[in-house]
């Protein structure tokens, strides 16, 4: 029997194919953030809408939108944050119902209130001695209410995930870094994948630290 010929393609056909999948690869990474944005917002608006019985599309999340500004605005009076107080003291009271409001407030006030706990970027050494540098972001300043004095709590989130840990640190051994909260958030939730946070405009840190090994303390 004679052999066959394998007819095998062309660099010309193969360098055409990795073309051809390249600019595929680059159209999904363009168009897959900005088709999964939209999906996730008209599935949010359809939600809202089904909450509230509104047959105009969006109409809900506008509705729900106006009625929380107006219920912040109203929250500004004096007579208001009163009657607030009043409601969280109650609430405060519920074994169960505590636990679950003042997470919930607690959580919300660390990102938008006016009581932001993420909002000093800090650098780490995770482990005593070593190379590796950690990012995170100092949520207590003082921790002499636990005996612990000189020392900071540092919250380090996890890459793609909403979890993290919670280490206690020197103050020496903790490094300001000089870069906007919502830019180093993102680089840590990213994994690394957006670029680093550029410097504040704004100038030099106002705190310096010495570079010295730091204390572990606690575990997360």
């Amino acid at each position: 029997m004679g052999h066959q010929a394998v007819e095998r393609p062309g660099r010309g056909e193969v360098s055409s194919m990795a073309r051809l999948l390249n600019y595929f690869l680059k159209g999904l990474v363009l168009l897959a953030p900005f088709a999964i944005t939209v999906y996730v917002c008209v599935r949010v608006f359809a939600t809202i809408d089904g909450w509230l019985g509104l047959p105009i599309p969006g109409a809900g999340f506008v509705a729900t939108v106006a009625l929380i500004t107006l219920f912040g605005f109203l929250a500004s009076s004096f007579l208001t944050r009163r009657m607030l107080s009043a409601l969280e003291s109650m609430l405060e009271r519920l074994p169960f119902v505590r636990l679950l409001y003042s997470s919930t407030r607690d959580l919300l006030n660390a990102f938008v209130g006016e009581k932001r706990r993420f909002d000093k970027p800090v650098i780490v050494t995770p482990f005593f001695g070593g190379q590796a540098r950690a990012i995170g972001f100092v949520t207590q300043e003082t921790l002499d209410s636990m005996g612990m004095h000189e020392h900071v709590a540092v919250y380090l989130p996890q890459s793609y995930n909403f979890a993290g840990s919670l280490l206690i640190f020197p103050s020496s051994a903790v490094q300001p870094l000089d870069a906007e909260s919502a830019d180093v958030m993102a680089f840590i939730v990213s994994g690394g994948v957006t670029m680093p946070p550029p410097p504040r405009r704004s100038g030099p840190v106002a705190r310096q630290t010495p570079s010295e090994a730091p204390e572990q303390i606690a575990g997360p």
